[in-house]
């Protein structure tokens, strides 16, 4: 389902999902089709074009994000939200669109799509972070999953990205236990 641009984290979701184009060991964005269909299911109102150049770059973006989600310190985060920004963002702005009506930018006016993309989901997790909210960024657990996610539960104890991924890594835990050692 389509994120909405007005959605009130919707640079972080877009983090996490850009993040998460890679599953199973299979890239998810690999053509001008696939990047157009993650922008349209991100909230991009139609219509736009997306060429392989800026696939080859938001896949670029998606290698730095990553590194975000795996840093162990704030610091870490920091260094590669900080270049994103500084190459990317611009001074917020309100900005009216027929489609959706005023809402900010926070890229440059004449942004590719990669430095656009640099932009909000930097902006995104620049902002959890300075809210305090780094111990949330987080990637899997399982050790056969590795997506990025933002713990979002009530403790911040979340492992797992998903209730699928804890229930598989519970039931092999529990079947390793009653088989025993081999």
């Amino acid at each position: 389902m389509p994120r909405s641009v007005r959605e009130p984290d919707r640079f972080i979701h877009l983090a996490v999902d850009l993040a998460n184009t890679v599953r199973d060991g299979r890239d998810q964005l690999v053509s001008p089709f696939d990047l157009h269909q993650f922008l349209v299911e991100s909230g991009e109102p139609e219509p736009f074009e997306v060429t392989q150049y800026d696939v080859f770059d938001i896949v670029e973006l998606r290698t730095r994000l990553r590194a975000v989600f795996h840093a162990r310190t704030e610091d870490e985060a920091a260094v590669v939200l900080n270049e994103l920004l500084a190459e990317s963002a611009t001074a917020p702005y309100l900005s009216p669109h027929a489609e959706v009506g005023w809402h900010l930018h926070v890229a440059k006016p004449d942004a590719s799509w990669a430095e656009w993309l640099a932009a909000l989901t930097a902006t995104g997790l620049a902002e959890l972070i300075s809210a305090g909210g780094f111990d949330r960024i987080r990637v899997c657990a399982a050790a056969d999953c590795g997506r990025a996610f933002i713990d979002e539960s009530r403790n911040h104890t979340q492992r797992y990205c998903t209730s699928t991924c804890a229930t598989r890594v519970r039931v092999t835990a529990h079947r390793a236990r009653r088989t025993g050692p081999s």
